[in-house]
């Protein structure tokens, strides 16, 4: 993706970002494949080097990363449409009309060497790291045994992440401060998100 230098993200906002949104879509392309395979899945970032995940084993994903052990892990959201009249300041002669609107947004993409995980004692380490994650009082999943060879797991070792964080940097502080109010007033779905990530890159 293109990441102007303003919007770049170092690698703890990026971790960060990746840890509090699990869920993104994994990408392996193969080898000659006119297309590549996209899965939506859940995932656990047991470390900044370490993403554990389990599919289905009917998954179309199992072939693609047999080919071709490189994919990428894709996360984006807290994103908020910035309306074009907000670029002009009020009090200004910036007219609000010629306003060029955007959308704010996070985007994070780890790309990692898959290590695809079949054995029953690996799949039950990434199957209790991510419930310990996600979820209480279940007993162990070892408790279910017989549904294990369903399942395949995934550990993806992280070799690069490239963060965007798309919230005005390249515009003044004055301006970026405007957005922000205009987009606590609005109070759309992710317009606090947005708020948020725009302010904290502003100090």
């Amino acid at each position: 993706m293109l990441i102007h230098p303003w919007d770049a993200a170092g690698e703890d906002e990026a971790a960060a970002f990746l840890r509090a949104n699990e869920f993104g879509h994994l990408v392996a392309s193969g080898r000659d494949r006119d297309v590549p395979v996209v899965v939506p899945t859940q995932f656990l970032l047991a470390d900044p080097s370490t993403i554990l995940l389990h599919l289905a084993r009917p998954n179309p994903i199992w072939a693609a990363v047999e080919e071709n052990p490189t994919v990428v892990m894709a996360v984006a959201g807290d994103w908020a449409y910035v309306e074009g009249a907000w670029k002009a300041l009020p009090g200004t002669d910036e007219d609000p009309r010629l306003g060029i609107p955007t959308t704010y947004y996070a985007a994070v993409q780890a790309v990692c060497r898959a290590e695809i995980v079949d054995d029953p004692a690996g799949k039950l380490e990434i199957l209790r790291a991510q419930l310990g994650r996600l979820d209480r009082g279940l007993a162990d999943p070892a408790g279910h045994q017989r549904r294990l060879p369903g399942i395949r797991g995934l550990r993806l070792a992280v070799q690069r992440v490239d963060g965007k964080f798309k919230y005005g940097g390249n515009v003044d502080e004055a301006h970026r401060r405007h957005v922000a109010d205009r987009l606590a007033e609005r109070g759309a779905p992710g317009d606090a998100a947005a708020r948020g990530h725009l302010l904290r890159r502003l100090g």
